[in-house]
């Protein structure tokens, strides 16, 4: 099963650096019930990549509580055995939640298939959006209409080989 799990390039230094990404209930994106009802296709392309968005959104929410971290969107793409990541039956109608899944303890870094990281042009939309990420949490349209202005960047796709490189320009 492919999941695709948020970080910040600090925290994709740090899963480098271990050599897996670390958690004791690893928050992560798939495609689940939930999301196939939202989203309304069978297209399981299209469906991946709205569980890549879901992601990325979540790569915002961290990137809005690390003020610190460069301001570009992460997404590891990793597969995992099926039945590793489960969706929490009570959250199955939270429309935040869609797409969440935990998988319990850490997975290899080896494991993942790519990575997703916005280009260095969407830094200052990405900026932007993690610092309207609140306000448009709690209904302002105005800074909604910024969020989704980072959403305009597709986040671009990186061998596994190639994180060093992505790590390094983190500094």
């Amino acid at each position: 099963m492919r999941v695709y799990v948020p970080l910040t390039l600090p925290g994709l230094a740090e899963a480098h650096k271990a050599g897996e990404l670390e958690a004791e209930s690893l928050v992560a994106y798939a495609v689940t019930p939930a999301l196939r009802e939202w989203y309304l296709s069978d297209d399981i392309e299209e469906l991946e990549y709205a569980a890549l968005n879901r992601a990325a959104l979540a790569s915002l929410r961290l990137l809005a509580a690390d003020a610190g971290a460069a301001r570009r969107r992460v997404v590891v793409a990793v597969d995992v055995p099926d039945g590793a990541a489960v969706a929490d039956p009570d959250r199955g109608l939270d429309p935040a939640a869609l797409g969440e899944v935990r998988i319990a303890g850490g997975v290899k870094l080896a494991k993942a298939a790519a990575v997703h990281v916005d280009a260095d042009d969407a830094g200052a939309d990405v900026a932007a959006a993690a610092e309207a990420l609140a306000a448009a949490d709690g209904g302002d349209d105005d800074a909604q209409f910024v969020v989704d202005g980072a959403e305009d960047h597709e986040l671009l796709w990186f061998a596994t080989q190639e994180i060093p490189n992505l790590v390094g320009s983190a500094d």
